[in-house]
């Protein structure tokens, strides 16, 4: 049984198998910036660490929660609830970012990780959430659709054609 926890140096292996089979060190939802440094314990700890802090508001910072999707001991994906929007996120960003690493895909765990946020954000007293996926995202789409999220547009943003959803809470 799946469940979301907040992101642990103990699962650090796990993630970096994930990272491997995305291709690249960063993952969708993840929470990292190109000048994390995982490659080390050290750094993976305070990336974690900064992960920890970025539920506070702070200087150019905006209060997000990041959890991780594990099963049995096993890194599975990420999702991130960010607290409030900027203009920026707003147009492309929304939200609710997800991803779920490529050997776990195709078993309803972004399905069931977004619901279990959708919760987090009702609770939070959040009336709307919005949560975008890349236009030709069709699983990510579905993803969303089986959630409830409505589709508003698709446009042309910062990350390219997207879809923009909203959830009304």
């Amino acid at each position: 049984m799946p469940e979301l926890i907040e992101p642990t140096v103990d699962l650090r292996a796990s993630w970096l198998e994930s990272s491997r089979e995305w291709g690249t060190a960063y993952q969708e939802g993840s929470g990292l910036w190109d000048d994390d440094d995982v490659t080390t314990t050290e750094g993976f700890a305070a990336w974690l660490e900064r992960l920890r802090h970025s539920a506070e508001a702070g200087p150019n910072r905006l209060p997000a929660t990041t959890w991780w999707i594990v099963e049995d001991g096993t890194y599975l994906g990420a999702i991130t609830l960010v607290h409030e929007l900027t203009e920026k996120l707003l147009e492309g960003g929304g939200h609710i970012g997800y991803g779920v690493r490529p050997s776990a895909r195709g078993r309803g765990l972004a399905s069931w990780a977004l619901a279990q946020v959708l919760d987090v954000a009702r609770v939070r007293g959040m009336g709307r959430v919005l949560v975008t996926c890349d236009e030709d995202n069709l699983a990510s789409a579905r993803t969303i659709e089986r959630n409830g999220g409505v589709l508003e547009d698709i446009r042309e943003t910062w990350l390219g054609p997207t879809r923009r959803y909203w959830f009304k809470l």
